[in-house]
């Protein structure tokens, strides 16, 4: 019970503008996917590309997007361009959100 008074007191100072910023950030299925991608490790654009299967302009926008959000770091090695998380947070949240769907899913009938 005192885990769940200390999520809510949390809440309580939770800035909605700021997550919902983050959230809109992650709320395209492209990033998703990058995200999950970027989860093993530091990758160039081409690697991204190869993995998801999806073509580099559409990759470069939605990478641009990740890190004007702040969730993806940068870094520049000669011609190529690479991209981490910024923070391994993401993934956990990630997982909990993929649980929470699962769970909610599970019970929905229709759509």
């Amino acid at each position: 019970m005192e885990k769940h008074v200390k999520v809510i007191d949390d809440l309580t100072n939770t800035d909605p503008q700021a997550v919902a910023f983050l959230a809109k950030a992650m709320g395209d299925e492209n990033r998703l996917r990058i995200i999950m991608v970027l989860a093993k490790g530091k990758k160039p654009v081409s690697r991204i590309v190869e993995e998801m299967g999806i073509s580099q302009p559409l990759a470069s926008h939605h990478l641009k997007e990740l890190k004007r959000a702040l969730l993806v770091k940068v870094e520049r090695s000669g011609p190529f361009i690479y991209y981490e998380l910024a923070d391994q947070r993401i993934v956990t949240i990630l997982s909990n959100l993929n649980s929470l769907a699962a769970e909610l899913l599970a019970s929905r009938k229709a759509f």
